[in-house]
């Protein structure tokens, strides 16, 4: 079970089972992904120079994200202005090492035969007393798998309930007094995660992390586990109505508004209700099954 990489079994065991809604610290035993994905592989990879410039973020609190010119040269990425970044307190984000980890392709792959979710996994490298992102939120389950150091997490429960990617994504409803109000609030949690733990991190909850330590550098890994919901059931549900001459029938430019829109959204309404009744979901499963081993995307 791949997930006892990130988790003990019992975490594995318990987010397969009943997908906790509230952060959990796990240590994480034996095996552990730290025997394949060390600290020096990741430094390694990151001063290598071979990371796609547009797989990299150098973010440094408050600051948004630097361009992709400030770690380029010649149109690749350069190591040595990398290297400076980080000097500097830039965190240094690595994206989707699945893609080009044989290793971790192995695990996300894993993940998803186990779960039925796709996933993504980045690093994040932050400087000694340095922070990269500040609050937000995210639409996915997260395991954050500390490699080095110690890194601080304050935790706050959701502003929102049950974010989504293009619905209540943080910065799609972001407001500036957010982050003075959870600031002098406190936070609901504050995890101080150290080398060889993982933190599971529930969709929606405000994270705030960080380095305290001025001598210590920091390394993480995060899986983002990108959750099925029921409008993605919704969605495989209706992807064969194609099939159907009725759907495919054009709606002419008179028809898309006044009162004849109306009639037309009745109609197709009942359409659909017809064919979402009149289907054998014993001959959708297999395909809804199919999908969720092998889509890699989403929309939702």
């Amino acid at each position: 079970m791949s997930l006892r990489l990130l988790l003990p079994e019992e975490g594995a065991t318990e987010l397969l089972a009943s997908w906790p809604d509230e952060p959990r610290v796990f240590d994480r035993g034996t095996p552990s992904l730290d025997e394949t994905v060390t600290a020096e592989s990741i430094r390694g990879y990151l001063y290598t120079g071979c990371v796609p410039a547009n797989e990299i973020a150098a973010v440094k609190a408050p600051n948004p994200s630097l361009s992709q010119n400030a770690y380029m040269t010649d149109g690749r990425t350069d190591r040595a202005k990398l290297a400076r970044l980080y000097e500097r307190g830039y965190t240094i984000r690595l994206g989707n090492l699945q893609r080009v980890v044989p290793e971790l392709a192995r695990i996300s792959e894993a993940i998803q035969t186990e779960t039925g979710y796709s996933n993504y996994i980045h690093a994040f490298l932050t400087p000694p007393g340095e922070q990269g992102l500040r609050h937000h939120w995210d639409q996915q389950m997260a395991v954050i798998v500390q490699i080095a150091g110690t890194k601080r997490w304050q935790l706050w429960k959701p502003p929102v309930v049950a974010p989504m990617r293009e619905f209540n994504e943080s910065f799609r409803v972001w407001k500036d007094e957010y982050i003075p109000m959870w600031e002098a609030a406190g936070p609901d949690m504050e995890i101080d995660l150290k080398a060889g733990q993982s933190l599971l991190l529930p969709r929606g909850w405000v994270h705030n992390p960080h380095v305290v330590d001025p001598d210590e550098h920091s390394i993480h890994l995060t899986f983002a586990i990108r959750e099925r919901t029921q409008l993605w059931l919704a969605e495989k549900l209706l992807a064969g109505a194609i099939a159907q001459e009725e759907f495919r029938r054009i709606v002419l430019p008179r028809q898309l508004g006044g009162e004849e829109l109306v009639g037309q959204l009745d109609d197709v309404r009942e359409a659909l209700v017809k064919y979402v009744q009149g289907l054998d979901l014993t001959e959708v499963a297999p395909t809804v099954i199919k999908d969720a081993l092998t889509e890699l995307e989403y929309k939702t």
